[in-house]
């Protein structure tokens, strides 16, 4: 069984590298071409059709790029398109949701004392949740709003201020963050899938039927395009917040997620004004502060710890409840609490902690039954807790933390 968690293990870490990779290649090329396009400049000896041009130096190059508002008038015998980096990543994203969040489910999913939930009902919101939030998106951008931009924008942010509250009825905090960042980058995938290559499509096509494009196909992708540059900071804020215990286990986390939105507009619309030469907005830099100190104060409050009854009202189910009737589990609770329960406790007493790094219990049976994976990884096949062993756990047990984990039949 080592071989077949460890090689589990390493998957997750494969499709999260993956991941990452093709998150900085979409969100470098979405930011290099809202820059672009925004810095372009009208110039004497554009061709017909042309809207601007910018020259631009990189690599000991220079580049002479020139944007048409519709097309050109051939189709260019080269033609380079934009749609893998946003594919792979929400692909690989998805991939690792399920790795993570799906398959362990009884862990980081479903949170019983919010909603008595079973695993597949837990999942089936899940999936749910990545598409119906685009199906009321996408309506509202081909109703009338799509003349007033800022109306839209702002049901938008409507939109996901009450699916983070949805979610965070059933899921665990660190499950709706999770979920609430793959909800948007859903949306934004799809923008890119079902609406800005197939207008893109259109326009190569007509152009290589010999007729001339309709502007409209290019408003209508700019329009989807810019609600991506809007909503790519709070992705990556919200995918990185299951790191950080103080963003996702607090009892206001999703009104964090919606200042973070705010934030994520504040920022963009400082780089895209300056980037268009139209202003330089210092305003913002001041705005953006206050809602990040909003966030902090946020994270703060209703942080009372509850006691050990309320923490472990919910009945140990599944795997959870197969690790706590295995043999050794008393010996490896014993351990965990002399050698982990200093950090990892709901009142840490190791100077420095406020509170239990990434949010991981390990005071109770009932932690250590639901921790048991992470013990098992962490704690028992490598020596990566306790950091620098400050703790002093022996060989011996480690060996016993193994033990146990293999008797559960794990």
């Amino acid at each position: 069984m080592y071989e077949i968690l460890m090689m589990w293990d390493w998957l997750g870490f494969a499709i999260r590298w993956l991941h990452v990779i093709t998150a900085m290649a979409w969100i470098g090329s979405s930011f290099y071409f809202i820059a672009l396009d925004l810095g372009l400049r009208k110039a004497p000896n554009l061709p017909v059709g042309a809207h601007g041009e910018e020259w631009q130096v990189h690599g000991g190059g220079f580049y002479h790029i020139r944007k048409y508002l519709v097309a050109p008038a051939e189709m260019p015998e080269h033609l380079i398109w934009f749609k893998w980096e946003s594919y792979t990543n929400w692909l690989s994203g998805f991939a690792l949701l399920m790795v993570v969040y799906w398959v362990g489910g009884e862990l980081y999913l479903i949170d019983q004392a919010k909603a008595e939930l079973t695993l597949w009902q837990g999942i089936a919101i899940s999936a749910a949740s990545l598409s119906v939030g685009w199906l009321i998106y996408d309506r509202l951008c081909k109703s009338g709003l799509a003349a007033r931009p800022t109306l839209l924008m702002v049901l938008l942010f409507g939109l996901l201020v009450v699916m983070g509250y949805g979610l965070n009825q059933v899921f665990t905090g660190r499950a709706m963050m999770l979920h609430l960042g793959a909800f948007t980058a859903t949306i934004m995938t799809a923008n890119v899938f079902f609406i800005i290559m197939p207008n893109q499509r259109i326009v190569v096509a007509d152009l290589q039927a010999g007729r001339t494009p309709d502007a409209k196909y290019g408003k209508i992708a700019k329009l989807r395009s810019t609600h991506n540059n809007y909503l790519t900071l709070p992705v990556i804020f919200l995918m990185l917040s299951n790191h950080y215990p103080l963003a996702f286990a607090s009892d206001y986390n999703w009104l964090i997620a919606a200042l973070v939105f705010l934030m994520g507009v504040t920022i963009r619309h400082y780089f895209n004004t300056k980037h268009a030469g139209t202003g330089n907005p210092t305003w913002t830099w001041l705005a953006t502060v206050l809602l990040f100190l909003g966030v902090i104060i946020l994270s703060t409050l209703g942080l009372e710890h509850q006691g050990e009854e309320a923490d472990n009202s919910a009945a140990l189910t599944g795997t959870a409840l197969k690790m706590a009737q295995a043999d050794g589990f008393e010996e490896v609770h014993e351990i965990v609490l002399g050698r982990c329960s200093m950090c990892h406790s709901r009142e840490p007493f190791w100077d420095g902690i406020r509170t239990a790094p990434k949010a991981v219990l390990l005071e109770t049976e009932a932690d250590l039954a639901r921790q048991a994976k992470a013990v098992f990884l962490h704690a028992g096949l490598t020596d990566a807790m306790p950091p620098a062993n400050v703790t002093f756990m022996e060989p011996e047990d480690r060996a016993a933390i193994r033990r146990w984990f293999t008797k559960a039949g794990m």
